[in-house]
């Protein structure tokens, strides 16, 4: 799982850069791995989420927004909301990572890469995510970014 733990900080690198430059996804990893070596499946795993974070990044947004109280995305550190970005996007599409997994991994990210109090505050954002996708998966009828269905 070394791997999938390089990968992920490969991806919060890339997508992280993505803040700043107007470069598409395919381009900003096509330097970054000019620059880098890894192993083959941490670049696979890497692009995978890289490209499905910064694709669904607005969705990904609203529901953060959604559950970050007294937070607004733009009083968010880049580091932290690209961390929170590539966990909801494993939360909600990579179905065969635990949550748990993901919370851990992000924590560590914060850790690792953001300020001082970035792993606490990556870890209650999480946890709320975390617990509105699983009410929100108990009820078929509501979405867990768009909210419930419209009769």
């Amino acid at each position: 799982m070394q791997e999938r733990r390089k990968a992920r900080e490969v991806a919060l690198q890339v997508l992280y850069s993505l803040n700043f430059v107007s470069l598409d996804v395919d381009k900003a990893m096509e330097l970054f791995w000019g620059n880098f070596m890894a192993p083959k499946a941490a670049r696979e795993f890497a692009a995978r989420i890289i490209e499905g974070t910064w694709i669904h990044r607005d969705e990904l947004d609203s529901l953060i927004a959604g559950c970050s109280d007294n937070w607004s995305l733009g009083r968010m550190s880049k580091v932290d909301i690209s961390i929170l970005r590539l966990a909801v996007f494993e939360f909600l599409y990579c179905e065969e990572i635990p949550p748990k997994v993901t919370i851990n991994e992000a924590v560590d990210l914060g850790k690792m890469f953001g300020s001082e109090n970035s792993g606490a505050f990556i870890n209650g954002i999480l946890d709320a995510i975390h617990f509105k996708i699983d009410k929100d998966h108990a009820d078929p009828s509501v979405h867990p970014v768009t909210g419930p269905a419209k009769a």
